[in-house]
């Protein structure tokens, strides 16, 4: 028996085509939505553009037969348009709320199809609680949800033979040929392995798979803008981070763990130090991508000076440990080489030869973050940051947000690496209190 979705707004918002991805079942959209995404379509923001993409998708669907009656969707599904223009919201919702109309649309329709599975499809937790409390059931939109094999967290530790590590010290490479059959697995691009012997000699080594062989790690005394790597995860980062080969690094972990400080060292001593880079660009959500700053009162430095003050703090502790050189990153913070902006600001821009930093990229959605790397041009780096246990977006959670899927979907890609940290640095009372409260 096919089954029935009826679809959240914030599913469309997020991925219009994701009218596409319930195989031959029986896609509905009730009129609510069509009322959010038409109120939302004049938006210059990313939710704008969905929303305009979702209309267009829908209109072309509409050419080709009554949306009232069901049209055949190319996966062999069937929309739906329903109008319930008789609300039955159980006793205790508002008919003055969207989304209570949207659920009372998924009541109206499953009560008229008792005999067929109904599911309300959102990414909105507090209406799928409230679905649930009705006897209605309802899912999250998982057609981008990473399972937890799917958290690609850039580091593994490997058994080997102490002989094999040996090798390895000698030649500057292991070829993963050497490795036992049991050892042999499929490793990434800069993936990062942790070597470890096994036997009497209790061998170690960090070490970095190239594609095609383990190599040690090449930047183990680089200390940019003289900020030193304090843990394991930390230096990995640092190798991300340094080499110039690697166009996208992704580097998530818990506040306090030194990422957001760790790329901005880097950035600016390739910017300022060597040259790589002609500018410096450090880019921040002020909220999820796509909400305005216009509330807030004074110019653009001063709406958005409350959210980019953790960008200012990290510069500003870098220029205290530099402080032989303390002019020229004063001058810098000055001059046009560094540049922090709002993430709203990024849009539609060409961004090439620049060295940039995506802050709190957790609260990003999977279409957000496609906006952003398609605007590197040429000989620019991307790094994006953020703790993918504290996000902000309520439609957004660990398994489904633009930095945990950044690095899933380019973990094979040798342009890019990804680490997790995990050791807070901040100081050892913030450590504590990420650990007990």
């Amino acid at each position: 028996m096919k089954k029935i979705f009826v679809l959240d707004t914030n599913v469309l918002l997020n991925n219009p085509r994701a009218i596409f991805s319930f195989e031959e079942n029986e896609v509905i959209i009730p009129l609510a939505v069509l009322e959010e995404i038409d109120n939302l379509k004049t938006q210059g923001s990313d939710l704008g553009y969905n929303a305009r993409e979702t209309s267009r998708l829908l209109e072309e669907l509409r050419n080709q037969g009554n949306l009232d009656k069901g049209v055949k969707l190319e996966n062999g599904g069937v929309l739906k348009i329903v109008i319930n223009g008789e609300l039955r919201l159980p006793k205790g919702l508002s008919s003055s709320k969207m989304d209570n109309r949207i659920i009372s649309t998924a009541i109206d329709i499953m009560e008229k199809n008792s005999d067929r599975k109904v599911i309300m499809v959102s990414d909105d937790i507090n209406l799928r609680l409230i679905c649930d409390a009705y006897g209605l059931r309802a899912e999250e939109h998982s057609s981008s949800r990473l399972n937890e094999e799917q958290i690609y967290t850039g580091f593994r530790e490997l058994s080997l033979n102490s002989k094999l590590i040996d090798k390895l010290f000698s030649e500057d490479k292991l070829s993963i040929e050497e490795l036992n059959a049991e050892e042999k697995e499929s490793f990434y691009p800069n993936e990062f392995l942790q070597l470890r012997s096994g036997d009497k000699h209790k061998n170690t080594a960090l070490t970095r798979f190239d594609g095609e062989n383990l190599v040690p790690l090449k930047y183990n005394d680089k200390q940019p803008a003289k900020i030193r790597a304090r843990n394991r995860e930390q230096q990995l980062a640092m190798e991300l981070l340094l080499d110039d080969q690697i166009k996208l690094a992704t580097i998530s972990g818990k506040a306090g763990t030194g990422k957001t400080l760790l790329a901005i060292a880097a950035g600016l001593s390739k910017v300022v130090d060597e040259s790589i880079y002609k500018k410096l660009l450090v880019v921040r959500p002020v909220m999820p991508m796509g909400k305005d700053i216009g509330y807030l009162p004074g110019d653009k430095e001063e709406k958005m000076a409350p959210w980019m003050q953790p960008i200012f703090d990290n510069l500003e502790f870098i220029v205290h440990r530099n402080k032989d050189n303390k002019y020229a990153y004063e001058k810098l913070l000055n001059s046009k080489l560094i540049q922090i902006e709002a993430l709203t600001y990024i849009r539609g821009r060409s961004v090439p030869e620049q060295y940039i930093i995506i802050d709190e990229a957790q609260n990003l959605s999977l279409h957000e973050v496609k906006t952003i790397v398609t605007r590197a041009g040429e000989n620019t780096k991307l790094v994006f940051t953020g703790d993918p246990y504290q996000i902000d977006n309520p439609y957004l959670n660990f398994h489904k947000n633009g930095l945990n899927y950044l690095a899933h979907k380019f973990h094979d890609q040798k342009i890019s690496g990804h680490i997790m940290l995990k050791q807070g640095e901040r100081s050892e009372l913030a450590e504590i209190a990420s650990k007990l409260l």
